[in-house]
């Protein structure tokens, strides 16, 4: 497994091609007026898949050192969260991001109180996937995260081994088997949710909004497989 890219090493940019870096408008812009980026400075390039290099800041990256490897966790996590009004969506997927999440999705659940049609859906998940690659630029992180497009409780059980979390006290605690946590609306699962089959997952011993409980399954699932906590065997 190769090094992850230092704080030291410049700010970390995506390019689709890191054995010939171009950068995003976008990208080039914020570098140059928010970050202050000079040409010339020490950047790092990331292709999102786990290679990087050393570059020298410009609009044509000039590369100075040789492709390093990052390699993909073992163990892959995943959190589910019911779609949100407002914001939400936007700070639960930066903050999964930053946490070490490696598959995001939004639920379409009984109680949910928005609907997004077709193409709203299409149009919220390509700007909940742009919050994701900002976010992995922040944090330093050289595998994006896949940021999926709505689906009900039974296709989102199909990410094995995958369990609902719970803000109560019942279910069980997290075990290191579990590796997806799908998180309800805070109208709670309605009686057919509830019946699909799988593990029940407590995540905390009082009810949580939302968003703070979808933060907190991703803060769990991460400090298990990452050896932070102790997990129940």
């Amino acid at each position: 497994m190769g090094a992850a890219p230092e704080q030291s090493d410049g700010p970390m940019v995506f390019v689709n091609d890191v054995e010939a870096p171009e950068l995003d408008p976008g990208d080039l812009h914020h570098l140059r007026r928010v970050l202050r980026v000079r040409d010339g400075e020490q950047i790092v390039c990331c292709d999102g898949v786990g290679n990087w290099r050393l570059a020298r800041f410009d609009e044509c990256p000039e590369s100075t050192s040789e492709v390093a490897h990052v390699q993909a966790p073992v163990e892959r996590l995943g959190v589910g969260f019911a779609l949100l009004k407002g914001d939400r969506p936007e700070l639960i997927v930066q903050k999964l991001t930053e946490l070490g999440i490696d598959w995001i999705q939004p639920l379409i659940c009984d109680h949910n109180v928005i609907r997004w049609s077709e193409e709203k859906a299409r149009r919220n998940t390509e700007r909940l996937q742009a919050v994701a690659r900002s976010a992995s630029m922040q944090c330093r992180r050289t595998w994006l995260p896949h940021v999926e497009l709505p689906c009900g409780i039974p296709q989102a059980m199909n990410h094995s081994p995958a369990a609902v979390a719970r803000a109560d006290k019942f279910g069980e605690p997290l075990s290191a088997g579990i590796h997806t946590l799908l998180v309800g609306p805070e109208g709670g699962w309605s009686t057919a949710e509830q019946s699909v089959d799988g593990p029940t997952v407590r995540i905390a011993e009082h009810m949580l909004r939302a968003e703070t409980a979808a933060i907190a399954a991703g803060t769990l699932l991460s400090a298990v497989r990452d050896g932070l906590i102790l997990p129940t065997r």
